[in-house]
């Protein structure tokens, strides 16, 4: 009895999760739904080089131009939701926006509660510190009692609050970038890209170095669970990829080429 009630059990789970994943009988599905409201809703944060204004308060970055462009193929326009990144996967199950494509680490987290296109950038999660504070926080083991500042619910905030059960959780990278150079916080940790282009000469922040490196990591965008934009994305990532699109933005967004993952 026992066995059957568990064999039953199972089968009632796969029937969810399964109707879960496909839109019922007489539901648009995502790509009808875009269509019919003319615009693609890309959830996104203030995230340089990926998604930033620009100074007409145009949006700008990597991702940016891509998702423009996708949504272009698509035959809509593109419209940019700022969203609180740990309320994502909320947003797009409930329709407040249809993608999220702003520098997303493919965690098995990520890819449970979204589909998920192919990656196509590598990253890394850093250690962020004043450059007078460089060779005190130099390793992971001389990082054990440093005040640490994350963007809530980011791969970075994952790997800081191991480090640092205090951490302070705050809005995005970018405020936790403005903690550590206001001497509120000891260190940030942020995703590499994000270090490259806002950290050190010639950028926002000249005093602050990256030191350690916690994490290796592929970025991805993520659409509502058995959404049919799948393929329809993977191949246009393929197709930027293969005319050199890729390339050219990473030239333009001060994005290492050899992060840029073959399609």
């Amino acid at each position: 009895m026992k066995k059957l009630m568990a064999m039953l059990l199972v089968v009632v789970m796969m029937v969810a999760l399964f109707a879960g994943c496909k839109p019922a009988a007489g539901e648009k599905t995502d790509s009808e739904w875009i269509k019919e409201n003319g615009k693609l809703i890309v959830g996104m944060t203030s995230f340089e080089p990926m998604d930033f204004q620009d100074k007409n308060g145009d949006w700008v970055g990597y991702d940016a131009e891509l998702a423009t462009k996708f949504a272009e193929s698509l035959g809509v326009e593109v419209e940019f939701q700022v969203i609180t990144w740990s309320n994502k996967v909320n947003d797009l199950n409930d329709k407040n926006i249809d993608i999220v494509w702003n520098g997303m680490t493919l965690t098995d987290e990520a890819k449970a509660a979204m589909s998920c296109s192919n990656p196509y950038l590598n990253n890394a999660q850093v250690v962020v510190v004043k450059k007078s504070n460089a060779q005190k926080y130099a390793t992971k083991e001389a990082l054990a009692g440093a005040r640490f500042a994350a963007e809530q619910g980011s791969a970075g905030a994952a790997e800081a609050l191991l480090l640092d059960s205090d951490t302070n959780l705050v809005e995005n990278q970018a405020a936790a970038l403005m903690e550590v150079d206001a001497d509120t916080s000891d260190a940030a940790v942020i995703d590499l890209l994000m270090a490259d282009a806002m950290i050190g000469e010639g950028t926002a922040y000249p005093d602050l170095v990256d030191t350690v490196k916690l994490t290796t990591e592929q970025y991805g965008i993520g659409m509502r669970k058995g959404s049919d934009l799948v393929d329809d994305l993977n191949a246009f990532l393929k197709k930027m990829y293969e005319d050199g699109t890729m390339e050219a933005l990473a030239k333009k967004y001060r994005v290492r080429e050899e992060m840029i993952i073959p399609q």
